[in-house]
């Protein structure tokens, strides 16, 4: 069994928190595979268990780049369905649109048919795990406890 961590990141931050969310996949005792949306197939989708994606604010939604993996692996949807998705997102600014940026994300998994879940109520208990800029040690946290709670799902749906 295996989460899939599906992120786009031009400076850094967003691939950093992608990596804090393996920690916590991992800590299950399940693979975490971290993708950049460059080096994603549509065979990472299929084996994946979960999805977790991020991306960094781009005038509000996700970056054109991970949209662009979801408009080109639509021929692989119905075999998502009733896999767990969650969506984690980084921004520049404290009031910089992480929270509809992962909406953005959360639309695309839903249209996948994929069940959805926000981060734990030990965490934020939102929609996902965001951070500004680089991950500090709160959103580090945060993220692991999301990987931990997607990859706990798809072993109890397994």
């Amino acid at each position: 069994m295996q989460v899939l961590v599906l992120y786009y990141s031009k400076g850094g931050n967003t691939k950093q928190l992608g990596e804090e969310i393996a920690k916590g996949v991992e800590s299950t005792n399940i693979k975490a595979v971290i993708k950049s949306t460059k080096d994603v197939t549509k065979k990472d989708f299929q084996e994946s268990s979960g999805i977790i994606a991020g991306s960094p604010v781009y005038f509000g939604g996700m970056a054109a780049d991970l949209k662009r993996v979801f408009d080109e692996f639509v021929g692989v949807r119905k075999k998502m369905e009733n896999k767990i998705g969650a969506a984690f997102a980084t921004g520049a600014h404290h009031t910089g649109g992480k929270e509809t940026t992962m909406l953005s994300i959360l639309q695309c998994l839903l249209i996948y048919g994929m069940i959805i879940v926000g981060d734990p109520m030990t965490a934020s208990g939102h929609y996902g795990v965001a951070c500004l800029q680089a991950p500090d040690e709160t959103a580090a946290s945060d993220a692991f406890k999301l990987g931990a709670r997607v990859a706990d799902l798809c072993k109890k749906l397994q």
